[in-house]
């Protein structure tokens, strides 16, 4: 119960303060912990942005992937948002800048595995 609790007020923290915006990039942390991110649903203005995942218990590495909606296969995921290294437990990584435009997209973790879950663009 106290890990649910945790995990619920890191969510919100992370969706209420989780986007800092730097002068180039906005910065978004993502945490992704057994078979899921905490965080799940983004609702994001176009722009740029850098993404950092956190892995807060997965006992392997784990990765991050943008694709629009619908459009999953690798052919289509978005390149810049890979993390550059891959996140080991307790660790984190960031992705490179990523450019998006208005539209919907899902991401998620083929490593951990995770769900899709919906990045809104507006």
């Amino acid at each position: 119960m106290k890990n649910i609790i945790r995990n619920s007020v890191l969510a919100l923290l992370l969706l209420i303060s989780g986007i800092g915006f730097s002068q180039d990039a906005g910065n978004v942390v993502l945490e992704q912990t057994d078979g899921q991110f905490t965080v799940q649903e983004l609702h994001l203005a176009a722009g740029d942005y850098v993404f950092e995942i956190v892995n807060n218990g997965v006992d392997h590495e784990i990765g991050f992937v943008i694709a629009p909606e619908g459009q999953t296969d690798a052919e289509h995921h978005i390149k810049e948002a890979y993390v550059t290294a891959p996140v080991q437990e307790g660790s984190s990584s960031q992705t490179n800048v990523v450019t998006l435009k208005p539209g919907t997209y899902v991401y998620f973790c083929p490593l951990n595995p995770t769900p899709e879950y919906k990045l809104i663009v507006n």
